[in-house]
């Protein structure tokens, strides 16, 4: 029951971590090609899913690391959160905040991958 658990913790914050990866990608060229963009581009769409996945992070790989042992799963993963959180420093649009985001995600989704696999084994 307790790796089922984390298993749909993992998968549920790889694939938040996907549309929060598509979201920055999609949000880039909408903001090339339009001058007004809605609500899903704004600033404050950043401090919600980082609300989101602070604590669904902090669950998944933490269950994961009582159940395989990996420091270095949960590591990557807070480094993931870290950069993710920095990115709410430069302003909405700048390439730092893009960057940040992108990584950021990219590192997080990583690491609840290799959460995932080291729970299955």
């Amino acid at each position: 029951m307790s790796k089922r658990f984390s298993s749909i913790l993992d998968k549920t914050a790889m694939t938040l971590s996907g549309l929060c990866l598509l979201h920055c990608l999609a949000g880039s060229l909408l903001l090339a090609v339009f001058a007004i963009s809605g609500g899903l581009l704004s600033h404050e769409v950043h401090f919600i899913g980082l609300a989101l996945a602070l604590p669904l992070a902090a669950v998944a790989l933490w269950r994961g690391l009582l159940i395989h042992g990996r420091v270095a799963v949960a590591l990557l993963g807070a480094v993931g959160i870290g950069l993710m959180a920095a990115s709410l420093l430069p302003g909405h649009g700048a390439s730092g905040e893009i960057w940040l985001s992108m990584i950021g995600v990219s590192v997080l989704g990583a690491a609840h991958w290799w959460n995932l696999r080291a729970v299955r084994h």
